[in-house]
């Protein structure tokens, strides 16, 4: 059985592997077209080629398709995948010739002497006289005559066991907690603790009697795997529906514990183990990879090709940070610390080769040149001198900060490292590089190799590109003095051109519109979608009723909340979860506005319309005029403000108190919110983190929602049979 486990794991290590390992030396296409081929060997069981005894790499670049100079680079890290195959394939591949030479060779028995012999040699033992003394002295006795090898116990006979005891009533009311309602059916079948253990435990399991005592007092409740296992097997001795002891526990969502899932670490087990089923243990070897690989692929690392590709693109970082750039109260001329001046890595340095984070914090004048910008995109009034087309809210500007950051961080990456950048010094790193064709070809064609293929992502920044240099608007034409920051780049910047740059600002501003024209004309041609955001939820979609769909998320958190006195945390967890969902349906926000919701408790007095438009956010109060709870959020807050939908009107939503809806959203705002924020700064928003000690601000931002948001779809959406 372990061994076939071990079989049956052994795709799925190679496929973790290559998503550790792999993503360090080749990119995201390649890599996926290299692991297909690498399956394909181990479903067919076809070693891979061998020249001379060694791996023939010529003749896997040819069959996988991948530039062998590449592949020859990352030999060193892949050669470990490929000789686990070859050991794990070669046992089965000369099966046939082992089997004809190898012989079963039976142990020799020893001599056993005949059961005649024994008997006449044994009665001339003392053992033999004394068995046979004690049978006289009972038969004269009148006794009845008994083996003394029964080893039978003195005193009552053990209550026979019966599969389906019957109860002693049939009528009862039916307890509230897990303890209660076992010692409820034990007593109504007249079952101890002993007796009990002696009908559902098996002679070869090492469950414990105490343990049926621990449940009964309320000390310990059933968590592992065994224990859901001993509960199902007293439901069907008793007669009850299946799953009810454990719809009784205080806090029905925990994972089950005790799983053993074969090649698999402890920091996956616990990712794992809100999906596996309680009978996994029991199931056979190939039903346990197949649940694995359907959880590894469809939930932990995402079910669509994006969300894969991104699995693999985040281990590798490389942005350009600009640390404090949209902070407001510190300002865009803040003094950089020393750590954030710090110089990129050498790119000749060996310590680079292979990296796979080498994001670095952007060099000062680089981190002012991109404040400027920010002010000149940003600011209430321009500069004097200056002209402008358009500001940018406060999303945009973090977008575009984290857009350059990207392609900053592509330019200096070091060249041998796993994001195979420019190797550009930070110090050169400057705007003014953006006037050049060669600087925007060079990052289309890397964004290309890295992905596979062109998308959106590419015309966007191409745009940018275009309102940089545009005549009397674009920030970079009316910014000449930044030429003299330009410094010469082999193979892409000469010092012939940064000359002619600096002679002719305009001329080479004109350039740079008409390539990054032509580009968008060429890319929009033969740009693919990538994302599509409508894929991970086409089950949700082409149901019947899609909002009523998503309401049985919400009914399944309402049917595993954990008892508020407990275990509070988790209440107030799922309470949160509870209303996320609701609010999500009723209102059908986007994330930034749901998380950045005001709350406005009960007696106190509303935020005016007006600061709610300067802040840009919404509010949830109680209105007295509607006698229920209401979000307000002014026009100004959403992405889409001009639409004629608002008409220079707020959103207005009274919500409905279906579904005890009212009854969870109070007790979130009187007790959970509370809990949640653990006496740390109160943000003020509606919906709070869960405080811990290495926690900056409670409020959420668009990552920790989305992690929040997906967190409740693994753990509430998903059922698996």
């Amino acid at each position: 059985m372990a061994g076939s486990a071990k079989r049956a794991a052994f795709p799925r290590m190679i496929s973790q592997f290559l998503r550790q390992r792999g993503a360090t030396v080749l990119p995201p296409r390649d890599l996926e077209r290299l692991s297909s081929y690498l399956q394909r060997l181990i479903r067919s069981g076809i070693l891979p080629p061998r020249v001379g005894g060694r791996l023939d790499w010529q003749a896997i670049a040819e069959a996988v398709d991948l530039d062998q100079a590449a592949l020859a680079e990352a030999r060193a890290t892949l050669e470990p995948a490929l000789d686990a195959i070859c050991r794990f394939l070669e046992p089965t591949a000369s099966e046939h010739a082992r089997g004809a030479q190898t012989k079963i060779k039976m142990p020799k028995q020893p001599n056993v002497p005949a059961p005649s012999a024994r008997r006449s040699n044994s009665k001339s033992s003392p053992e033999w006289r004394w068995e046979e003394t004690a049978m006289a002295a009972a038969a004269r006795s009148g006794r009845p005559r008994c083996s003394l090898s029964s080893g039978r116990r003195r005193g009552m006979m053990p209550k026979p066991v019966v599969e389906f005891p019957e109860a002693q009533w049939a009528v009862w009311e039916e307890p509230l907690t897990f303890s209660e309602a076992l010692k409820l059916h034990m007593d109504r079948h007249s079952d101890s603790v002993w007796h009990l253990h002696r009908a559902v435990v098996q002679s070869d399991e090492s469950f414990n009697h105490k343990t049926f005592t621990s449940w009964i007092q309320g000390t310990k409740t059933p968590r592992a795997a065994t224990s859901f296992e001993i509960l199902g097997r007293i439901e069907r001795r008793y007669r009850l529906p299946s799953g009810y002891f454990k719809a009784k526990l205080a806090q029905p969502n925990r994972a089950t514990s005790g799983h053993h899932p074969a090649n698999v670490t402890p920091s996956q087990r616990r990712r794992l183990a809100w999906h596996l089923p309680d009978d996994f243990d029991r199931r056979p070897p190939y039903g346990q990879e197949e649940i694995l690989k359907w959880v590894q692929e469809n939930i932990i690392s995402g079910g669509t090709d994006y969300r894969r590709f991104q699995a693999l693109a985040l281990r590798n970082r490389y942005a350009v940070r600009f640390p404090g750039i949209l902070d407001q109260d510190l300002g865009f001329d803040r003094p950089l610390s020393s750590h954030q001046q710090s110089a990129a890595p050498n790119a000749d340095d060996i310590d680079t080769e292979g990296a796979t984070n080498v994001a670095v914090d952007a060099p000062r004048r680089l981190w002012l040149e991109m404040s400027e910008l920010l002010r000149f995109k940003t600011a209430t009034l321009t500069t004097i001198g200056f002209q402008r087309v358009g500001v940018w809210g406060g999303e945009t500007a973090a977008q575009k900060v984290e857009h350059f950051g990207l392609l900053f961080g592509s330019l200096a990456a070091p060249k041998r490292s796993a994001v195979r950048g420019l190797g550009i010094p930070l110090e050169a790193l400057t705007f003014a590089m953006l006037v050049f064709p060669a600087v925007w070809d060079w990052y289309l064609t890397w964004r290309e190799k890295r992905r596979g293929f062109y998308t959106s992502w590419e015309v966007d920044m191409l745009r940018i590109a275009l309102a940089l240099t545009r005549a009397e608007t674009g920030w970079l034409r009316q910014r000449p003095d930044l030429a003299h920051h330009i410094q010469a780049i082999p193979a892409l910047i000469s010092e012939a051109e940064i000359l002619a740059t600096q002679s002719d600002w305009d001329a080479a501003c004109d350039l740079c519109q008409k390539h990054c024209a032509g580009r968008i004309k060429e890319i929009q041609r033969v740009a693919k979608v990538h994302r599509d955001p409508f894929e991970p939820i086409l089950p949700i979609l082409e149901a019947d009723s899609p909002v009523g769909e998503y309401r049985k998320i919400a009914d399944e958190i309402l049917r595993m909340m954990p008892d508020e006195c407990r275990y509070p945390v988790a209440a107030a967890e799922a309470t949160r979860s509870f209303l996320i969902i609701r609010l999500g349906l009723h209102t059908g926000l986007r994330q930034k506005n749901l998380r950045q919701l005001l709350l406005c408790p009960r007696g106190r007095t509303h935020t005016s319309e007006r600061h709610l438009e300067d802040m840009k956010v919404g509010e949830l109060r109680w209105s007295e005029r509607d006698q229920g709870w209401e979000v307000f959020i002014p026009a100004a807050a959403f992405k889409n403000a001009s639409s004629s939908y608002f008409g220079d009107k707020p959103f207005r939503l009274v919500l409905p108190n279906i579904g005890d809806f009212y009854y969870h959203l109070e007790a979130y705002v009187g007790r959970h919110r509370l809990r949640l924020l653990k006496g740390a700064h109160d943000p003020g928003t509606f919906f709070v983190k869960t405080m811990k000690v290495n926690s900056v601000t409670a409020a959420y931002d668009q990552t920790t929602f989305f992690e929040a948001w997906r967190l409740i779809i693994q753990r509430y959406a998903i059922y698996n049979l």
